[in-house]
């Protein structure tokens, strides 16, 4: 390092952004924060408590000047044209070689376009997904770079020390060139946003067909945690169960809207899986029911429209006993779908990436780690070029042993009027995922009737029109 220059710089300072500084500084490199904001930038040299080690300003002309060479400038500030703007307003006092990070989730094509325009400029830009919220940010998060190759090798022991650790490993690795590591990093999103619908629809048949209290549902979940469903959203699940509200009585569960919010990393994953023609209909109604969730007040007006049956009566214990088979075969099946999508984006846009290091470098620190990553790792080592999850050997097994299950929940919740759209559109997908025969013969038929599309033959090559009728 050059006589006193910082190692990593950082711009803003938000609580992400602070966090993932003082995460850095915590691992014996040097870093210097950026902020227009100067309750940030005195809050960070506060909390860092040693200026040599993590320090800050508000100009910017300081900030870059302060970085050694090459310098390696993360920014983590929202998506869209502000991160252009802190582009255009570091490049005036940027060196050839330098390398610029975004840590946000940029939409990948953004990325594409800003890593071509820095190019051409002599400076390398890195899309870099970093999971694991706030907590993540501070104590070691999941993180997911692309880029320029050798830059990576620039910025790689500082990625290595801050990230997560699973047994000693750390959960980043260099994933592809371009716009790689924001199109990994969306695709996790798209499966958190499956993984989150169906651990709340499996709460909702508990509670309304069970009967489960909170207690027992904090229980529940803590077991499940403790097999084979053992990951970050089904602990801190149990966590919400057992959270007292503190501005009255009981849960705090129970008095919080069921309104959903949403940024658009879910909606992104849904929109580019149709453009790549890849199903991921776990994620996509993921999504949708984020939506018609936001219909609170039609919900509530035709809530008293139309009747709903009262669930059959149901023993308990075999109720949560399939509801763990049908979460696990569901969980399977959602990841099996966004990880069929980062391997067709990966020819279509040449990302080059490999499987089992994705779902390595998942295992923790993620939003979506869990202890089914490990096998999935294992699937995608013994066979590189694996189409899909559900057609390595380990996982035939499991799915056989719980898709029993899921019909039973899918059928029973269906009967009982209570929604499980997450559960089903897995089971729907993994039905027509494994026939070897479905009906869309006669549609290939309808689109040649009535707008002469042609169709393909089970018996014969060539493609085929017929005057329907004649």
């Amino acid at each position: 390092m050059e006589h006193n220059k910082y190692d990593f710089g950082l711009v803003g300072l938000g609580v992400m952004g602070r966090n993932f500084i003082l995460n850095v500084a915590d691992n014996n490199f040097t870093a210097f924060g950026f902020d227009l904001d100067d309750e940030k930038v005195n809050a960070l040299k506060e909390e860092g408590g040693n200026l040599e080690k993590v320090s800050a300003t508000t100009d910017i002309e300081t900030f870059v000047g302060a970085l050694a060479t090459p310098r390696k400038i993360m920014l983590l500030v929202p998506a869209g044209k502000i991160v252009d703007a802190v582009i255009e307003n570091l490049l005036p006092f940027l060196d050839k070689d330098d390398i610029i990070i975004d840590g946000g989730n940029s939409f990948f094509t953004d990325t594409d376009r800003r890593d071509a325009y820095l190019a051409e400029k002599g400076i390398h830009f890195f899309g870099s997904g970093v999971s694991g919220g706030a907590k993540g940010a501070r104590k070691g998060p999941s993180i997911m770079p692309g880029g320029n190759k050798e830059a990576y090798k620039e910025v790689q022991p500082i990625f290595e020390a801050v990230s997560a650790k699973f047994k000693g490993e750390p959960c980043v690795a260099y994933l592809g060139p371009k716009s790689a590591g924001n199109y990994v990093k969306m695709v996790h999103n798209g499966i958190e946003y499956g993984l989150m619908q169906l651990t709340s629809e499996i709460y909702d048949l508990l509670r309304k067909a069970g009967g489960l209290t909170n207690q027992e549902l904090h229980k529940v979940f803590s077991d499940w945690n403790k097999g084979r469903l053992q990951s970050f959203l089904v602990e801190i699940t149990s966590e919400i169960f057992n959270q007292k509200d503190d501005k009255g009585d009981g849960e705090l569960v129970d008095k919080i809207l069921d309104k959903a919010k949403q940024k658009g990393t879910g909606k992104w994953t849904s929109q580019n899986a149709m453009d790549l023609g890849i199903p991921v209909p776990s994620i996509d109604v993921a999504v949708s029911m984020r939506e018609i969730s936001a219909l609170k007040d039609e919900r509530v007006v035709a809530d008293q429209l139309y009747g709903r049956p009262t669930p059959a009566p149901i023993d308990k214990d075999e109720l949560i006993k399939m509801a763990e088979e049908a979460l696990y075969f569901a969980f399977i099946n959602t990841y099996a779908q966004g990880l069929h999508q980062l391997a067709d984006a990966s020819c279509e846009y040449g990302y080059e990436l490999d499987m089992s290091v994705i779902a390595k470098i998942w295992r923790a620190g993620c939003i979506i780690r869990a202890g089914l990553l490990e096998d999935i790792s294992t699937a995608y080592t013994n066979d590189k070029k694996l189409p899909n999850l559900l057609l390595a050997p380990a996982f035939v097994e499991k799915v056989q042993a719980t898709v029993p299950a899921a019909r039973e929940v899918v059928a029973y919740a269906a009967k009982s009027g209570i929604p499980l759209p997450g559960v089903s559109n897995s089971l729907t997908y993994f039905d027509a995922y494994t026939s070897s025969k479905l009906p869309l013969n006669l549609i290939q038929a309808q689109r040649d009737h009535f707008g002469s599309h042609t169709y393909e033959r089970t018996d014969m090559e060539g493609i085929f029109h017929t005057e329907w009728g004649a």
